[in-house]
């Protein structure tokens, strides 16, 4: 029976279980964080992420379903042919809204 009377700070098993709880806790906190991470494969939602707007290293990612497109600016102003197709409005609250013209004009 001297397992039973050994002190427990000569016992040298003891502190690895304590080094087991730590890392469970580090792996749990670390699945929290890709869970909660927009481009998750698992996240079920399209979305689309937008980084640095404006500037000429904006970069869009877009995820439809399991499809993830990741898209770079270059910094030119596109050109080509085409035709006014409406006009937008810049609200005080910031938001946008888009007044298409009439056909029949």
């Amino acid at each position: 029976m001297k397992l039973l009377e050994e002190d427990e700070s000569t016992n040298p098993i003891l502190s690895v279980g304590n080094m087991v709880d730590v890392f469970l806790v580090i792996i749990a906190a670390l699945l929290i964080a890709i869970a909660q991470n927009p481009l998750n494969p698992f996240f079920s939602e399209d979305m689309t992420i937008i980084k640095d707007p404006g500037k000429d290293t904006m970069e869009i990612i877009t995820k439809k379903g399991e499809k993830i497109e990741h898209h770079k600016t270059t910094g030119t102003i596109g050109q080509g042919e085409g035709s006014r197709a409406g006009t937008a409005y810049r609200l005080k609250d910031g938001s946008l809204i888009y007044v298409p013209d009439d056909e029949s004009e």
